[in-house]
């Protein structure tokens, strides 16, 4: 079996559950244990849900280039025009998790509400993390300490609650 080097190669799916399931088997037949994997980005209501599931690749396919940068700069040229109470967005994840390579998958999905702002704050975090204002630290993702972020994060939320349903599970 060959390695992927690239994790897009494992996100064809047209939803985050079908990327966060397709690299769980990936790492699950590699590995043989117990594996979790996740797929996650940015929702924004105003451009109906994207970037969603290409948040990391939208300005690539877009016809330009990759990376961070080029991202939020696709986000604030599409938001140009859009007020500022209706820059509503989310970031959601989605886990999944294999007892075995073959076994079915254990899916959770959580979400962080927040606005996109109309210019990046802050040097943290990653991707869109400086343009996504989050309602409950009341600063960007990008201003925020790891453990506050961690706290309200999309990711934090799905492992935390992943972790109930397994403790559930064991008993």
């Amino acid at each position: 079996m060959k390695l992927l080097t690239d994790e897009a190669d494992l996100e064809r799916g047209t939803s985050f559950a079908e990327n966060a399931v397709a690299k769980a088997r990936y790492f699950a037949k590699r590995g043989q244990m117990p594996t979790l994997a996740e797929d996650s980005g940015l929702e924004v209501d105003a451009l109906d849900g994207a970037p969603g599931v290409f948040s990391a690749r939208w300005a690539q396919m877009h016809g330009r280039e990759g990376g961070d940068a080029a991202n939020i700069a696709l986000l604030l040229e599409r938001l140009a025009d859009v007020p500022a109470e209706q820059r509503t967005a989310r970031y959601r994840c989605v886990v999944a998790y294999l007892e075995t390579p073959l076994a079915k998958p254990q899916l959770v999905e959580a979400t962080c509400d927040g606005r996109i702002l109309l210019e990046p704050r802050g040097n943290g975090g990653f991707g869109y993390d400086p343009l996504f204002f989050s309602d409950e630290l009341s600063a960007t993702f990008g201003e925020a300490s790891l453990p506050a972020k961690q706290r309200v994060s999309h990711r934090g939320r799905a492992i935390r609650a992943l972790i109930e349903v397994l403790v559930r599970r064991s008993q």
